[in-house]
């Protein structure tokens, strides 16, 4: 019979040569269609991702910054720093070292802004750790009691992203690192089990060059430990002697930015997972220090802010921040060394722009924080009646009189005064944020109840009499209150200074300080 090919088609029998050719071109047009699917699917990846703003909000810095109020800033998210272990119990949460976090929801009535910023729209990070205290994966060495503690904080801020920040002996410390890695993993599979998202953003100090060994070694564990991460947020700041002669703050954090990713790249591939390029850059964040740097002579400028913003929006970066969001203003002429910094202003002359806009021009994404269910149906009621017995404060009296930082409830949300007030109320949609003599705080939150009233008892100090002739620094009683007064006075009633009064010679005690008065008189 033949070979029945070869007879139809006279000739054309393939040779050896030819074969391997044709095999050739097939196996490299495969490779082409495989090579343009990954770059189609690393694309669609990377798309999916909301490039986002969020800048650092020093927490326990005072004056205290207002992240809740829709007029400060650019953006309305805020990653919230730091938390930290106590220093009396090391797998006990805490604010800067400062405060716990009931401390916080009193002194700082950190809980009610909170709800506020998520009331509005806006969405919270909380970062673990920093550079000056323990982080909880350091102190804290019970890996169930690690975890109860990183619990903790997601539940009482109902946060879906947090951020730890690893520097000097926090990102040091091997144990500590395998340790955290291991605990994060569980707790973020716990989070999902639950129908819940932990995203995980671990920052880092960075060089020029790139992460420490001690950084890679950081992101490495976690990786091992199947964390999913949400990305690596690198400090392009205090680059000190590693930034060579010559080169700007913004061509510092250009290299140091190209450098992660290739190195980001490596370690993902040591993990045994390969993402694209654009996917890796949606997992990089960039976090300049405005301003005046820690380090003498490191100036990061506005226009590094706008050229640093140009780059991330070209590369896709994921994250922009900046520390911090306390600073983000022009120092006062009283602040005479701008070179020293200033926890409370850049050192640069603003002319009255802002850090905030200039690095989240175009990132409009968020880190996808969820409103809490009982915020949400806070906000959902348009106008509620208010409960004494669930009102953390007296709740408004249009004939009651209120003097300046009195706190009081109405319509579901908690008000304080700016000064001296009566008759005029909280919620008034006539007045502008300059007439109205309340600042709006937050809602009134589940669980709340009323503050007790603290009162001086009798015979703490003596009751004022208009007979007395008084020094400055003698205390008095006043109406349950204690003042005390600024200079030589007789037969002034402290009244005007419960009502705000300036030129009053008497200053009245805050509840805090006559707390703080009353636990050193119990000898506590």
């Amino acid at each position: 019979m033949g070979d029945p090919v070869s007879k139809r088609f006279p000739g054309r029998r393939l040779s050896a040569f030819r074969l391997s050719v044709v095999v050739l071109v097939l196996a490299l047009l495969g490779a082409g269609a495989a090579y343009g699917f990954g770059r189609f699917d690393d694309a669609r990846t990377a798309s999916a991702a909301n490039a986002w703003f969020s800048g650092y909000v020093d927490v326990t810095a005072t004056p205290y910054y207002a992240f809740e109020s829709p007029e400060t800033g650019h953006s309305h998210n805020a990653v919230l720093s730091f938390v930290v272990a106590s220093p009396q119990h090391p797998c006990e949460p805490s604010w800067g070292a400062a405060y716990s976090l009931d401390e916080a929801a009193g002194t700082m009535d950190l809980d009610r802004r909170v709800a506020r910023l998520v009331q509005t729209g806006g969405t919270v990070t909380v970062s673990f750790g920093g550079q000056l205290n323990s982080e909880l994966g350091t102190a804290c060495t019970d890996p169930d009691q690690l975890k109860a503690a990183y619990r903790k904080v997601l539940d009482r801020y109902k946060v879906t992203t947090i951020d730890v920040d690893l520097e000097s002996r926090n990102l040091e410390d091997a144990a500590a690192t395998v340790r955290r890695a291991a605990v994060l993993a569980s707790l973020q599979q716990e989070q999902q089990a639950a129908g819940k998202e932990l995203n995980i953003w671990l920052t880092l100090p960075v060089a020029p060059t790139g992460l420490t060994s001690a950084g890679t070694d950081a992101v490495a564990q976690l990786l091992s430990a199947k964390v999913q991460l949400a990305g690596v947020n690198i400090m392009t700041m205090d680059y000190g002697q590693a930034r060579p002669e010559g080169q700007s703050m913004l061509q510092a954090s250009v290299a140091a930015a190209e450098a992660t990713h290739g190195q980001l790249d490596a370690l993902y591939r040591q993990a045994g997972t390969s993402l694209g390029s654009l996917s890796l850059w949606r997992k990089i964040g960039l976090t300049p220090m405005i301003g005046q740097n820690d380090v003498a002579g490191e100036v990061f400028t506005l226009e590094d802010a706008a050229g640093l913003n140009a780059y991330a929006r070209d590369k896709g970066v994921g994250r922009m921040s900046m520390w911090s969001m306390n600073r983000d203003t022009t120092c006062s002429s009283n602040y005479v060394n701008v070179t020293v910094v200033s926890d409370s202003c850049s050192g640069v002359d603003q002319q009255r722009t802002t850090y905030a806009s200039a690095l989240a021009a175009g990132l409009d994404g968020n880190p996808e924080q969820q409103v809490p269910p009982a915020v949400a149906e806070t906000t959902a009621t348009a106008q509620v009646t208010d409960d004494p017995a669930t009102s953390p404060y007296p709740i408004w009296n249009e004939t009651a009189s209120y003097a300046a930082k009195d706190r009081i409830v109405w319509h579901g949300n908690v008000y304080a005064a700016k000064w001296w007030t009566r008759g005029d109320l909280p919620d008034n949609p006539v007045l502008q944020d300059a007439q109205t003599p309340w600042t709006l705080i937050g809602p009134v939150l589940p669980g709340d109840r009323p503050s007790p009233v603290v009162t001086a008892p009798a015979g703490l100090y003596p009751e004022w009499s208009p007979d007395v002739a008084y020094q400055k620094g003698d205390r008095v009683l006043f109406g349950g209150q204690v003042f005390e007064a600024k200079w030589w006075s007789r037969s002034d009633s402290p009244e005007a200074a419960r009502q705000g009064s300036a030129g009053s010679p008497w200053d009245m005690f805050s509840n805090e300080d006559l707390e703080k008065l009353l636990t050193q008189h119990n000898g506590g």
